[in-house]
Formats: C-alpha cells, sequence, structure tokens
C-alpha cells in the first residue's frame, strides 16, 4: 500500500501504483479528489509526453501544481497515462 499525504491529510492511497523515475504514480481512482483542483499548468516530457497538474488544497491551504498527471502518454509510459504523482511537500511512502 502506497499513499500520499499533505498538510496532514492523506490525499491518496492505493495497493495499485506504478513507480517511474522515483515517483510513485496513483490511478485515478485513488485520489481523494475533493482535494485536488485542476491546474492551467503545463509541461512536456521527451518521452511520456504532456503533464496536466492540479493543485492541492487541504484546510483552506493550496499547494499550487503539488501532483501532475500524463492524460494521454506517450507509448513508452502508457502505463501511468492518467496516473497521479507528487511534489512540492506532499509525503509518498510504502
Amino acid at each position: 500500500m502506497a499513499k500520499a499525504t499533505w498538510n496532514g491529510v492523506v490525499v491518496a492511497e492505493s495497493d495499485r501504483f506504478e513507480v517511474v523515475e522515483n515517483n510513485y504514480y496513483f490511478p485515478p481512482d485513488a485520489i481523494k479528489s475533493e482535494y485536488f483542483k485542476p491546474s492551467n499548468t503545463h509541461t512536456t516530457c521527451p518521452w511520456k509526453g504532456v503533464a496536466s497538474y492540479y493543485t492541492i488544497e487541504v484546510d483552506g491551504k493550496a499547494n499550487p501544481d503539488a501532483a501532475w498527471y500524463y492524460p494521454t502518454a506517450k507509448t513508452a509510459a502508457k502505463n501511468i497515462e492518467g496516473y497521479i504523482a507528487f511534489w512540492k511537500g506532499v509525503k509518498v511512502e510504502k
């Protein structure tokens, strides 16, 4: 079981996940969607594709662009398409 926490709250938890480049990617049904707000930020990875971001909001505090995912991943990264990963102080532990 892997879990992601921020500001003292579990924002994602699952026994299904993928690890890519030392990041844990959680399936979409593993996140607690009430804490996730879509962001307008996008970045591009040469082998994974274009990433979209979420701002995580917990108890009135926002962590901008703290989660990302690849809505349409390139062929080499199809195993994480739609899966969500974290950074910016979000603690992921297994």
